[in-house]
This record gives C-alpha cells, structure tokens and sequence, in this order.
C-alpha cells in the first residue's frame, strides 16, 4: 500500500501509538478476496457451444433433479432464441462446485453471452460483472470474427481468460490448428504477458466432458478445476459505501422492474435506501425493496449481499441501463456503459395500406412512440430518432439482424407498422465521406468458388485471405462494405445450395467506395385490389418468381413477385380466364404454378430496394411501393429520369 512517495509500513513502522501522535490519520482501503466466489462470462462466436456448455455446467452441479426433464440449451428461454438457435439476450446463472484447497464450496456465477455480431451491446455491458471470461473456440473453425470482437472487449477491462477448445469430437477439428490461431488473436489484439499466458481446456460440450489434452475425460471437472485456479476472486471492500452499476433490465410481473449489477463495494440489505445517478449527473433516491441472488436457473430472495456479488435489485422506479446505485449520504458514480455506435438504420412508421387495422392491437403513432423508447432502456446498441412527420421514427442498430429481432418482437406483441430498407450510416470526416465495412469470413465448396468470388467482387469485396481446408472447403476472408452486403445473404446462400457459411463482423470506417451496390432485378407490382387467381398468376409467374398464391388478397402497388429483368412491371394478378359458351370435349387442364417463395422477415428486409415498404403485421409481412398509386408513381419516375438527364 502506498500513500505519497512512501509504504504505509514505512511511515507506521513505530507502531499506531506514534501514528496517533503526530495526528496522522490515514485511510487505509482494505481489500477483502472472497475466495468462496468466482464471477465468470462464458463468449465465443455464434454457434460455438456457448449454451450448450453451460447446460452441462449445471448438470454436473446438480442444478436439475436426476429425473427431471431438460430441454437443450435451456438458457435460452426466449422464444426467438429457441427458434432461430441463437442466444440473443445475456442471462445470468449461478452453480456451486466444491474446492477442495479451501474445503468449502464455492459459487460460480456465470452469464451466457451472445455470439452474434448484431447483439456485441450485450456482450459489452455484462463483461463489467465479471473478473474473467471462459472464451469458446471450435476446432475445426478456429478463432472467427466475434471471437475477435469479445476477446478484445475482454483484454481492454483486463480480464483474464481460460480457453476452451470445444467440438473437438467434430469431423474435421483441428484441435492444435485452433489453439495456435487463439494465440495469434492474443498477440495481435495487444494481450499482456499475463493475459497472453491462458490455461487451455478441451471439450465436447453436447457430451458434458472435458479434459487437459484432446483425450477427454468423463466429466467437465478439468474446466471447474481451471476456473477455480486461474479466474481471480473478486478483490473488494466491504466496509466501503455501496456502488453497483446497472447492467440489465428485467421485469417481474409482481414486483415491477428488475436491476441487475454486480455490487462493486460496500454491502446491500433488502429495504436500504439508495441514491440513484442518472447519466445526467442527477441523484435521485430510491429503495432496495426486494434483493434477488442467482441460484442455478432460479433466483433466491436474500436479506443482505456484499461487494463482489451479482444482484437483482426489483422495485425501482425508472432506472436506466448505466446508472449508478450508490449510498445514499455518500452517492459516488461508477463510469457508465459505452458501446460501439450503429451501422444501420431502418424508418419505423405507422402503417398506411389498405389493410391496415385488420390484424394489430397497436397501430397508433403514441404506441408506435412509446414501444421504441421503451426499448432503449434495455437495448444500449440501439438509437431512436424523431423525424419532421410525427408518425415516422428513424431506428439505428449494430445490423440487419440487430434490427429483425426488434422488429418481430414487437409483431409478437401485437404492434402493426411499417418499415423501410436498412441503409448504412455514413461519415464525414475532413472532406471525406466514410462508410462502414465489415470483416466477412465465409466457407464454401471448391465447386460454387468462382461464384462467391464473383458476387462479392460486384459489391466491391476486397478479398484479404484464402485458405483451402483439405479439399474439402475453401474459407475466404474479405473486405466489404456493408452497403454490399445488404440483401447479400440470401443471394449467397442460393449460390452455395445452402451449404456456405458467412460471418461478419463490424471492422471500421473508410472512404465511400461509389457504385450501386443494391438488387440488379426489379419487382412485381399488383395493378389492382382483389383477389389472386391461378390464371392471373400463371401469365405473371412468366415474368419473374412469385411471392405469393391464387386467392390471397392484394392491393394496388403491393409487390407480388421478383422480376426477373431489371425495372419494375405491373401485372394484374387478379385477372380472371375469359368465359365462353365453347365446350372443350376434354377437361380442363388446370394450371400448375411453381410454389411461392414464402419469405422470411430477414429474407423480406434483405430484398427490399429503396422505394419500397415492408408492411408488418402480427400475422402477416407484405413489401409494398412507398407511392401505391401505378400512375403517380410513373410520373415520378419519369420526372427521376428527366432530371437526371436519362
């Protein structure tokens, strides 16, 4: 301990007597290690076993009953999360294992993490709660962009790190390949020595088994062992005021919003009274009420925690992700959250078809309002601005998926509104206009090569990296700017026949490349309001994919199909088979019409171009032209071209 130039021990060397009678009163700030707990989050790139790890975290811990039936990936508790196969929300668990050095038990608290790019404001947040990460690599694919990303959040607050090699029973795993291309990342992402200097663990998540070497043993023991010698216990001080930064929103249907931290100092009994610090700078009081502890996937109402715990606080009023809880005769702020800025953005606004009001509960511009700034409390990636015309909203977010994820949850909730193509935020910077890129990795087969290469070298890829893996997959490593890659997924997954792999991730501003960059087809619009029929669609199913069947109702200026030329045609898909008094000696042949592709929200959002909306309803998703009107949407794209003297 050093105070001034000089040790404490140095200067009370003759004891507290002489301390005392010089009148030298120094406060000594005493850190207590809870050795009895461990706080961990477990990051990787997406689909790398990251929750399926910590299923088997919580079997060997006895969490579930021996004949209690488990789902898989049982922290995903979300809806989408279940349905998409990805964790989009970070949760918090906690297990005890036994320590035989301490011969006692000790808590570990863990918090799964998303592995998606679109969702790195979660990992960004919930990385202040812990004091080393488990970091998640697959053998056979090794270190990939989101790695990258959460690894250097990890270094940058300086924890320490326990490297998992997972899927090493996966064919193809290159067990050693993957650990010295995660050293590599260490050393290019500036890691210290210490850091540099991980234990690494081999596992097969889906099996529950871990070990030291890529012979596995029988249970996940090797990795609590690793955890519990190389993550640090928390170093606090208990006698300090209270301080605990907001990182997660909840809500609890019986005791309002929940507030969850990790208690950086000091101690919390339940009915406290607190000082909240808003971002403003403001001090406003409020009340412990309730105080919650993670227990297995549980949450136990406890009378009292202390510094180095991670709490659930419910019953406040108002709070806010980044907002200090302090004591209150002493309301000292922690430094808030900062994440890294949006790419994209979309216009959210009030539905104006013809079929608006049939399916949603919330169609209004206040409850349109009041839903998008309610998500800021608890999505700090996300930004919403106001426009000129009341009923419109300017949403940005860290990507297209970012953005899909907000936009179903709330046609779940019974919202109805619509919303325009995704277009990237753009720069200035001196005289030069700066546009996002991103770092996009892909896997694909020798024979569909020369296509993916030829794809994004027309979005003005720049290819950084080849590497042919045995023969049997090529990976590529490109430069791409995110306009290019707006609508580019579904193009790439039809190429490959659905077997290519593409990751991105966010990689830094540079000069704006020129060139359109969007669809090259136009589409098919409706000509007027009606019901489809077989024949309508037979004569339109000529010119381009279709979107939709016979018998689906539509409206002037909805967009029906893809076609297959540039430009834009209207056809009349409620066209009827003229009748007639000529009897045919043989039936009728009725016609047979290719199925619809029947699109996904992503897949809608990809194709759109920038004249058209996507109409979202609890029910239903329509693309449709900003100007439904065929004649007043002629004259405009005439005027367009006479002005650009085409």
């Amino acid at each position: 301990m050093i105070i001034g130039n000089k040790p404490t021990s140095a200067i009370c060397a003759r004891g507290l007597s002489l301390c005392s009678s010089i009148g030298l009163r120094v406060l000594v700030k005493m850190l207590v290690e809870r050795k009895e707990l461990r706080n961990i989050a477990i990051i990787a790139h997406v689909d790398h076993g990251k929750t399926t790890l910590v299923d088997g975290m919580l079997k060997q811990a006895k969490v579930f009953r021996e004949n209690q039936q488990v789902i898989e990936r049982v922290m995903d508790s979300n809806e989408l999360e279940r349905e998409r196969g990805i964790t989009i929300l970070a949760k918090n668990t906690a297990i005890s294992i036994y320590d035989a050095q301490i011969d006692h038990p000790v808590k570990i608290n863990i918090v799964d993490t998303p592995g998606h790019a679109d969702f790195g404001g979660e990992v960004e947040r919930v990385l202040n709660m812990v004091d080393g990460v488990l970091l998640l690599v697959d053998a056979a694919e090794g270190p990939m962009p989101q790695t990258r990303f959460v690894l250097k959040k990890a270094l940058e607050l300086n924890h320490r790190s326990v490297v998992v090699i997972n899927k090493v029973d996966r064919k193809g795993s290159e067990p050693a390949w993957a650990l010295d291309q995660t050293f590599d990342l260490f050393i290019q992402l500036g890691a210290t020595d210490v850091q540099a200097d991980f234990p690494v663990i081999y596992t097969n998540a889906v099996a529950a088994q871990a070990g030291l070497t890529p012979d596995l043993g029988p249970n996940l023991q090797p990795l609590f062992d690793a955890i519990l010698r190389h993550i640090p216990a928390p170093q606090v001080d208990l006698e300090a005021p209270f301080q605990m930064l907001v990182t997660t929103l909840g809500y609890d249907p019986y005791r309002g919003v929940t507030a969850t931290g990790k208690i950086t100092s000091g101690r919390l009994l339940v009915g406290e009274e607190l000082a909240r610090v808003l971002h403003s700078g403001e001090i406003i009081p409020a009340t412990a009420r309730y105080l919650y502890l993670h227990q297995g996937l549980e949450r136990v109402e406890v009378d009292e925690a202390h510094a180095g715990d991670i709490v659930v606080i419910a019953g406040l009023e108002d709070v806010a992700i980044g907002e200090t809880l302090t004591d209150l005769e002493q309301p000292i702020p922690l430094p808030t959250i900062h994440v890294q800025e949006p790419t994209v953005r979309m216009t959210f606004g009030v539905n104006t078809s013809p079929f608006a009001g049939r399916d949603g509960t919330w169609g209004t511009s206040r409850k349109l309002r009041e839903r998008l700034f309610n998500e800021l409390r608890t999505n700090v990636a996300l930004r919403v601005e106001e426009t000129e015309l009341s009923e419109n909203y300017v949403v940005s977010g860290r990507g297209e998926l970012h953005l899909a994820i907000l936009i179903e949850t709330m046609r779940r909730e019974g919202y109805e509104f619509q919303v325009s193509r995704p277009e990237v935020i753009l720069r200035q910077q001196d005289e030069l206009v700066l546009e996002p890129f991103e770092e996009v990795y892909i896997e694909t087969s020798p024979e569909t090569l020369g296509t993916v290469v030829e794809m994004l070298g027309g979005r003005r890829g720049q290819m950084q990296d080849m590497q042919n893996n045995q023969g049997d997959a090529v990976r590529l490593r490109y430069l791409v700017p995110t306009r290019g890659l707006l609508g580019f997924r579904h193009h790439f997954m039809t190429a490959t026949r659905g077997a290519g792999f593409m990751h991105s991730n966010f990689h830094g501003y540079l000069p704006l490349m020129g060139g359109n960059l969007g669809r090259s087809q136009g589409s098919l619009v409706a000509w007027e309001k009606g019901f489809t029929t077989t024949y309508g669609l037979k004569n339109a199913e000529e010119r381009g994919g279709l979107f939709i069947g016979p018998g689906v109702e539509v409206y002037e200026g909805m967009v029906i199909g893809e076609h297959q030329r540039p430009g834009d045609l209207v056809v009349n898909v409620c066209k009827k088979r003229h009748v007639s008094n000529v009897r045919s000696s043989f039936r009728e042949i009725d016609e047979r019409l290719t199925p619809p592709r029947d699109m996904s929200l992503d897949e809608a959002i990809e194709y759109m171009s920038d004249d058209e909306l996507l109409e979202v309803t609890p029910k239903s998703l329509r693309i449709r032209k900003r100007t439904l009107d065929t004649h007043t949407r002629n004259k405009k794209a005439k005027r367009s071209k006479e002005v650009l003297g085409v």
